[in-house]
């Protein structure tokens, strides 16, 4: 898809800017211009897309249908809904709130706050770009599952609810089904002001991530990535996960790496295990949560989240490079 633009970074970079083919620096530049380039047509248009069809939903809308849901398809249903919402780990904790005024089952509101930033809009579209639609396809279902009995464990915990800290006053009575009629028009303007909105928040943390990346392709030797993260060893996804968890960027900024160390030498499941633990198991998020939940429930939920990410790991290495 993107063979043109491929080409035309390195006559760029080789011919127009006179660097040599041979030097570390023409590939590292080359590869930071045409990825970054990339990544910024797949965002803009897929968030664009993405965006236009949720002008048909809205978030009282959801809670109302997710308000007396029995407690598995409650889980299933805000796990999905996590797939539409463009919210990194902290970002969707208002929702989280949200969720437990309108009543509805601790357990559910935990799927979605599992869900929405391991599943969100950009993720999905960098990695389509990146590995294509079957990985991608893995990817969700897999993200999917972890969010579903996440929050589904969560939930049967007894008195879960003692572990809020803070009062969350309940909306009185039934929540309304809001609501709301847009032309097509209007839904297009909406989408593009979105999209533009959330480029203009994301696009440093690509070049961010895309310059990481592109030092790390151009300066550090596949040997060193394959010595210590690659390779099938057992620990190799436990370690990535941990290194994972000090840092915090949204998946915009983490995929880059995800593609450099998986050409690195690095097993496509350690490199997506490394992705996860940075949007879903930040720890800001855990520093924003300790304001709102028991240090037992967040330790809690972080393992069960830790848990689910190793899984993805070893089934993603597992399926892709069985012998």
């Amino acid at each position: 898809m993107f063979n043109w633009l491929e080409d035309l970074s390195k006559k760029f970079v080789y011919d127009v800017l006179g660097i040599s083919h041979d030097g570390k620096m023409g590939e590292a530049l080359q590869f930071f211009i045409y990825d970054t380039i990339k990544i910024f047509i797949l965002l803009i248009v897929i968030i664009f897309v993405v965006s236009f069809l949720r002008t048909y939903f809205n978030t009282e809308k959801v809670r109302v249908y997710l308000q007396g849901k029995s407690e598995f398809s409650g889980n299933i249903l805000a796990s999905l809904f996590g797939i539409i919402t463009p919210f990194c780990s902290c970002s969707a904790i208002p929702l989280f709130l949200g969720f437990m005024q309108a009543r509805i089952p601790i357990g559910i509101t935990f799927s979605f706050l599992i869900s929405a930033p391991l599943n969100n809009e950009i993720a999905i579209a960098m990695l389509f770009g990146l590995f294509g639609w079957k990985i991608t396809l893995l990817y969700i279902s897999l993200g999917l599952l972890v969010a579903i009995f996440g929050g589904y464990v969560i939930g049967k915990i007894k008195n879960i609810e003692t572990y809020v800290l803070i009062p969350v006053t309940p909306i009185d009575g039934e929540l309304e089904d809001v609501k709301i009629e847009l032309t097509i028009k209007q839904r297009a303007k909406n989408a593009w002001e979105y999209s533009a909105d959330i480029f203009k928040k994301i696009y440093l943390y690509v070049m961010a991530g895309v310059g990481i990346g592109a030092y790390i392709h151009g300066y550090i030797p596949a040997d060193f990535i394959a010595k210590y993260a690659g390779g099938d060893a057992w620990y190799t996804v436990p370690l990535v996960v941990l290194m994972g968890i000090p840092m915090y960027s949204n998946a915009a900024g983490v995929m880059p790496l995800v593609e450099v160390l998986t050409q690195k030498g690095m097993l496509l499941g350690s490199a997506l295990a490394f992705m996860m633990a940075v949007t879903a198991l930040s720890l800001p998020e855990a520093m924003i949560l300790k304001r709102i939940l028991h240090v037992k429930l967040i330790a809690l939920f972080f393992g069960i989240v830790g848990f689910g990410i190793l899984l993805v790991g070893y089934v993603f290495n597992l399926v892709l490079y069985a012998k």
